[in-house]
């Protein structure tokens, strides 16, 4: 009996080791398990986080993107206000001239408006000035006319007056130009009445008949003539308003070769012209 006893203690101490291999391999089966179970947990988890992470890199990529084109729609939505405010600069900036210059405009207009009412003035009051002289001259003239008309044939002309001084006035002897004491009379006359006018210029052209040379005419005609304005001028009357010309026949008074005719032709004249008075055209004798 007590063989038996030993004999089963002996078999159950050779069983508990191996009891306890079967339990810790069946432990380390149950760690691995758990650990498998929790490492496929773990690489749900991971392909989660991955996937969240690939995902949130797509948004953070959207993201970008977006940010990039609001940026650029932001850059371009600047550059338009920028041009616009540029724009609306220049447009302000260009109406500011414009309004100058419509006042600049304005004020040339209305000084030229002075201007011109000054010139109408001043063009007025010339006309006015001009008229008023040209009468005043016109009536010295008729008045002249009228005295000079006692002493010899004065004519009216659209230049002034013209006084014919034939051989009937003044009597020079044949081929001479030397003044009779009677001759000297009649200018003494003629030059008391143009001394009491003024303004005038008169001109002093000697003429002959048709006989002999033009030369010979011309030369006789002028020293005449030249007699005649010596006379004036011992007479007070200024040198300077006298000229002397020698027409010698060329401009014959009448036609025609009779004595008479001849008579008429040889002849002086003074040709008297208001310088006061705007004629159209030059004096012509």
């Amino acid at each position: 009996m007590s063989l038996r006893t030993d004999t089963d203690s002996t078999t159950t101490g050779s069983k508990s080791p191996k009891l306890g291999l079967v339990l810790l391999a069946l432990a380390f089966v149950l760690l691995l398990a758990a650990v498998g179970v929790i490492g496929l947990r773990v690489l749900g988890q991971l392909d989660a986080i991955e996937s969240q992470i690939v995902d949130l890199s797509t948004q953070a990529v959207e993201a970008t993107d977006a940010s990039e084109r609001a940026l650029a729609r932001a850059a371009r939505a600047e550059e338009v206000a920028r041009a616009a405010a540029e724009g609306r600069l220049l447009a302000e900036a260009d109406t500011a001239r414009a309004e100058e210059d419509a006042v600049a405009a304005r004020d040339d207009a209305a000084m030229s408006r002075a201007d011109a009412d000054t010139s109408r003035e001043e063009s007025a009051r010339a006309r006015a000035e001009a008229d008023r002289i040209r009468a005043e001259a016109q009536a010295e003239l008729d008045r002249l006319e009228k005295a000079l008309g006692k002493i010899a044939d004065t004519r009216r002309t659209a230049i002034g007056l013209v006084m014919n001084l034939d051989e009937d006035k003044l009597k020079f002897d044949f081929d001479k130009a030397e003044l009779k004491p009677e001759d000297k009379e009649l200018l003494s006359r003629i030059a008391g009445i143009l001394l009491t006018s003024q303004d005038y210029t008169i001109a002093i052209n000697g003429h002959t008949d048709d006989v002999g040379s033009d030369e010979y005419n011309e030369g006789l005609s002028e020293r005449r003539a030249a007699a005649v304005r010596d006379y004036f001028v011992e007479a007070s009357i200024s040198e300077e308003i006298l000229s002397v010309q020698g027409w010698g026949k060329r401009q014959p008074l009448v036609q025609g070769t009779s004595d008479a005719a001849r008579a008429k032709n040889r002849r002086v004249e003074l040709g008297i012209v208001n310088i006061r008075i705007n004629y159209p055209r030059a004096p012509r004798h």
